[in-house]
């Protein structure tokens, strides 16, 4: 009997610390919903090729400047790279953290970009920091010629650029933790969505 129940419990321990451990990652990954959120800088930002620090006016996205940019615009392709440093603060007395999370960024309520972070984001306690830098893709054809973004798009075109006449950019950062969990994934309830009126200042790391 005393041998049966033995066996049984050995085999119901990997069980027992797999949810433990399923457990613990879900409970890191609700405390992130409980971080604050700020956009503290972007760096290594191209548009077309195109080092953006040069867009210091509105009319310097002049395609007859730039041909690469001009060359975009024919052929609707025109790239934005980035690279926008997401700081995250932890008050809470739980350790938060994930290994995946889902993103989406918009701009005058337009997303503008989305993708996919895979790797380890961990924020100690007691109002612990770290910074997450996300890089960020998309074709801004769109947002140059829509009418609903193309003056949105422009502010943030000059605030990357760190002008100074530039007007603050309202952005919206949407990110949704992902657990890989026994070969499945479980989605965060909902999305943690972060406003931000953001500055050359700050985009500058300034």
């Amino acid at each position: 009997m005393k041998k049966g129940f033995a066996l049984l419990l050995i085999a119901a321990l990997p069980v027992f610390f797999s949810q433990c451990g399923v457990n613990k990652q879900i409970s890191q990954a609700k405390t992130l919903g409980d971080c604050r959120y700020t956009i503290a800088s972007a760096d290594s930002i191209y548009l077309a090729g195109t080092d953006v620090r040069q867009f210091r006016n509105l009319e310097d996205l002049n395609p007859a400047r730039f041909p690469r940019l001009a060359a975009g615009l024919l052929t609707r392709n025109v790239p934005l790279d980035a690279r926008i440093n997401l700081e995250i603060t932890n008050p809470t007395n739980r350790l938060a953290g994930i290994n995946q999370l889902e993103y989406r960024v918009l701009l005058a309520g337009q997303e503008v970009f989305n993708g996919f972070l895979n790797q380890r984001i961990e924020v100690q306690p007691g109002g612990g920091k770290t910074r997450v830098p996300v890089r960020l893709n998309t074709n801004a054809y769109q947002l140059l010629t829509d009418p609903k973004t193309r003056d949105a798009f422009g502010d943030l075109v000059q605030n990357l650029s760190g002008s100074p006449s530039s007007k603050p950019s309202k952005l919206t950062i949407r990110i949704k933790p992902t657990l890989d969990l026994l070969g499945g994934q479980i989605n965060y309830p909902g999305y943690i969505t972060i406003d931000q009126d953001v500055t050359n200042k700050i985009l500058m790391g300034n």
